[in-house]
C-alpha cells in the first residue's frame, strides 16, 4: 500500500530555514506527482508546492514562491521541501501528497513552527 512518511519539521525562528522530507513507497514514485500541502490551527488543508514526475516542474503557492523549493528524488523515492525565510505564518503541519489510482494519498504530516 502507499506510505508516505514526512520528516524534518521543528521549531525555527522567522528568516530562519527548515528542510522537509518524504519517503515514499508502495506505488511507481517516479511516474507520479507529488505535492506538499499543510494546515495551521483552525484553518483548511491548503495547497504549497507540486512537483511533475518527470523534468521536474515546480508550482507553488503565491506566499511560498521565492521562498520555498521543491524537489525530488526518483532514485531514492524522496520528495524534498527546501523552505527559507520562514515567517510565523508559515506554521502547520506539513503535509506529503500524491494521487494513485485515482485516490489522494497522505502522510500523517510533520509540525513546523516560526516562532521568535
Amino acid at each position: 500500500q502507499v506510505q508516505l512518511v514526512e520528516s524534518g519539521g521543528g521549531l525555527v525562528q522567522p528568516g530562519g530555514s527548515l528542510r522537509l522530507s518524504c519517503a515514499a513507497s508502495g506505488f511507481p514514485f517516479s511516474d507520479y506527482g507529488m505535492s506538499w500541502y499543510r494546515q495551521a490551527p483552525g484553518k483548511e488543508r491548503e495547497f504549497v508546492a507540486r512537483i511533475t514526475s518527470v523534468g521536474g516542474m515546480a508550482n507553488y503557492r503565491d506566499s511560498v514562491r521565492g521562498r520555498f523549493t521543491i524537489s525530488r528524488d526518483n532514485a531514492l523515492s524522496m520528495l524534498y521541501l527546501q523552505m527559507d525565510n520562514l515567517l510565523p505564518d508559515d506554521t502547520a503541519v506539513y503535509y506529503c501528497n500524491t494521487i494513485y489510482s485515482s485516490r489522494h494519498h497522505w502522510g500523517k504530516g510533520t509540525q513546523v513552527t516560526v516562532s521568535a
